[in-house]
């Protein structure tokens, strides 16, 4: 059995890890002097997790409904 996330909790735990990894960023650039493309290596490592969840389907996100393709265009 492959663990998947409907889609709106996979928005939601899309969400809370994107505001939970600003907010760490944040505080770590403020606490430690850190270079510029540290501070990229750091957001790339933490867009590439949620890439890869995604890619395995372990979320599914609807992007809260943004783009819904199941629907026939008029």
């Amino acid at each position: 059995m492959k663990l998947r996330l409907n889609p709106l909790a996979s928005d939601i735990v899309i969400s809370a890890y994107i505001l939970i990894s600003l907010y760490f960023r944040f505080k770590l650039e403020n606490e430690t002097p850190i270079s510029p493309m540290n501070s990229i290596v750091i957001g790339l490592c933490f867009v590439t997790i949620i890439w890869v969840l995604i890619k395995l389907k372990v979320l599914n996100p609807n992007w809260f409904g943004l783009f819904d393709s199941k629907k026939p265009k008029a």
